[in-house]
């Protein structure tokens, strides 16, 4: 096991100063955003996004419905790029995260967006990316150079800024306190080790992840990086879908986070964690097995749980003989028709 540190770790740790970075930047754009958007009067949000940024996306919907008003649904970039077919956007909210914003489906997409009347804007760590140029409006990151091809303060980022977004359209005050927060929130994460979990991933065939609601896109996350920088098949479920036929697959002795919820989901999580026990298996709940952040905002909360776990991760990867900065058939810059 290497003992340098990794690419990954170091942006790892840079995510609370990344954060901070972001909501100060935010100041000189995001009210004139939100503005306009607002202006437009969205009927309903269409987000677009793939990877780690299609997981960002999954968040950035649940808080749109939660608190912005708004039912957002899944772009899916091959109805355009593949099918060749342009349903009409006209009255809504179009979003687009990319890290890179050079992929060509979602370039492509966002583009169609604009054309066919949606409100347009792109959630990019690059400003003058084909995706941003795409759009009508443009959120920057501001996470700054990532030299691991795995992602990991970009996402940070972009999870914080879809939240502001959605704090600033709304109005909505308590989660904007929530969002500004959230680097010292990061900060404090950064002295947890979730070292029990780590551990049960280097001899392991395959891997769970399960959470609900907003914390399911973290889920989704994890699962994406076990199977990115581990080398291990991942599989994140919704607690409820869990129930409805995947539960079959789970053998004893598997491991499975579970990642709690401070909502009205956590008593049903915690039921199930206990089952899933009893059943045999490795389970590892975060709050009670896992030292987590104490709770404050059950929207924001999950975002600071990244944090333990990327770092899990890139030491399982380690464990195994991975090299998490640098996963076999990866590079930084993806593109997809």
């Amino acid at each position: 096991m290497t003992t340098h540190p990794t690419w990954m770790r170091r942006d790892i740790d840079a995510a609370p100063a990344v954060c901070g970075d972001l909501l100060r930047g935010l100041d000189t754009c995001l009210p004139a955003i939100a503005a306009a958007i607002r202006a437009a009067s969205p009927r309903f949000a269409i987000v677009c996004g793939r990877g780690s940024s299609g997981h960002a996306g999954t968040f950035l919907r649940y808080l749109l419905g939660l608190r912005g008003g708004l039912i957002a649904a899944d772009a899916s970039p091959s109805i355009l790029t593949v099918h060749r077919a342009a349903p009409a956007m006209t009255g809504a909210l179009f979003v687009v995260l990319s890290q890179s914003g050079r992929s060509p489906d979602l370039v492509a997409t966002a583009a169609a967006a604009r054309e066919t009347g949606a409100t347009t804007l792109a959630i990019v760590n690059d400003p003058v990316s084909p995706a941003a140029l795409a759009c009508a409006h443009v959120l920057p990151i501001l996470a700054g150079p990532e030299r691991a091809v795995a992602a990991t303060k970009t996402v940070i980022n972009t999870l914080a800024a879809g939240a502001a977004l959605v704090a600033a359209l709304a109005g909505d005050r308590m989660l904007g306190d929530a969002v500004a927060a959230l680097p010292s929130r990061l900060a404090d994460a950064l002295t947890l080790a979730w070292d029990g979990w780590s551990d049960a991933l280097v001899d392991a065939p395959v891997a769970y992840v399960l959470a609900r609601g907003p914390a399911l896109a973290i889920a989704q996350e994890l699962a994406l990086k076990l199977g990115e920088c581990v080398g291990l098949p991942a599989l994140a479920f919704s607690t409820a879908e869990f129930r409805h036929g995947p539960r079959a697959a789970l053998a004893p002795g598997m491991p499975v986070l579970v990642l709690h919820s401070d909502d009205a989901s956590a008593a049903d999580t915690a039921t199930l964690a206990e089952e899933l026990r009893a059943a045999g298996n490795r389970v590892f709940v975060t709050g009670a097995d896992l030292r987590a952040p104490p709770a404050a905002d059950a929207l924001i909360d999950p975002i600071a749980l990244l944090v333990p776990g990327y770092g899990a991760i890139e030491r399982a990867a380690r464990l195994r003989g991975r090299d998490p900065d640098a996963p076999p058939g990866l590079s930084k810059v993806t593109r997809t028709l």
